[in-house]
């Protein structure tokens, strides 16, 4: 477990756990032009693409931080290169950032929940929840966190589902656990459903949260940003709509 190089000092201590010893665990990728949303940049173009996914990270980490909880991200990629480069390094200044470890993204998400649950047994006492989250739902609100939670502090495991067939949020009561994603094809329209029969075949009851819709493609940015229009992601896609009509394009 090693700390992310930001550029900054090291910011563990700005990651300092609430009451509960809680953790949204946010799992990201540098938004670089060319390497994050890729199918986005197809209709909108690589520095657009990238601007939407610093600003949803950006909206997400508020989320996340508004919980109450703890906040721990797990980072990939060159933020040297990012878009919104200040503001994410700032943002990233108030929480704990982690590197990511691993190879291929199931296995850097089991080791992001490994690495998230020994800072709580580190630092906290009894049994503290970890709920991780993407940066491909910019719509979360501190709520949506506040209740995923209180499900994973009641569950062995909760799954909060995609509308595309993927899975939007994940809590294990035990890091060892989400070992079985890498069990699982990633970003398949079955991979919701097959991450869940992971989780029920070692044992465990797997508790459900509300479905969520992520971003991957124009439309869908589209509809995320209506469902929270006053985040920095819809004041991004507006900013791209009109210049896609002018071309002709409308992206859906």
């Amino acid at each position: 477990m090693s700390e992310a190089s930001t550029g900054q000092p090291p910011t563990d201590c700005a990651g300092v756990s609430g009451p509960t010893g809680d953790i949204v665990l946010v799992v990201a990728k540098s938004p670089v032009p060319g390497v994050a949303k890729t199918r986005l940049a197809e209709t909108i173009g690589p520095g657009a693409a990238a601007d939407l996914a610093a600003a949803a990270l950006l909206d997400t980490l508020d989320a996340a931080g508004a919980s109450g909880a703890r906040v721990v991200v797990a980072v990939t990629g060159d933020l040297v290169q990012a878009a919104r480069q200040d503001e994410v390094r700032t943002a990233l200044r108030r929480v704990t950032v982690l590197e990511q470890r691993g190879d291929g993204l199931a296995e850097r998400l089991a080791n992001a929940h490994a690495d998230a649950h020994a800072l709580a047994a580190r630092d906290s006492t009894g049994r503290p929840a970890v709920f991780q989250v993407g940066m491909d739902t910019p719509q979360l609100t501190p709520g949506k966190l506040v209740d995923a939670l209180a499900a994973a502090r009641s569950h062995d495991a909760v799954l909060g589902p995609a509308t595309d067939g993927g899975w939007w949020g994940l809590a294990v009561a035990r890091p060892a656990l989400a070992d079985v994603l890498t069990r699982v094809a990633m970003s398949t329209p079955s991979t919701g459903r097959l991450t869940r029969a992971a989780l029920e075949a070692t044992g465990v009851e797997v508790g459900s949260l509300s479905p969520l819709r992520d971003v991957d493609e124009w439309p869908d940015a589209v509809a995320v940003a209506a469902q929270a229009p006053a985040g920095r992601f819809a004041a991004a896609v507006g900013a791209v709509g009109p210049v896609l009509r002018s071309c002709g394009r409308s992206g859906g």
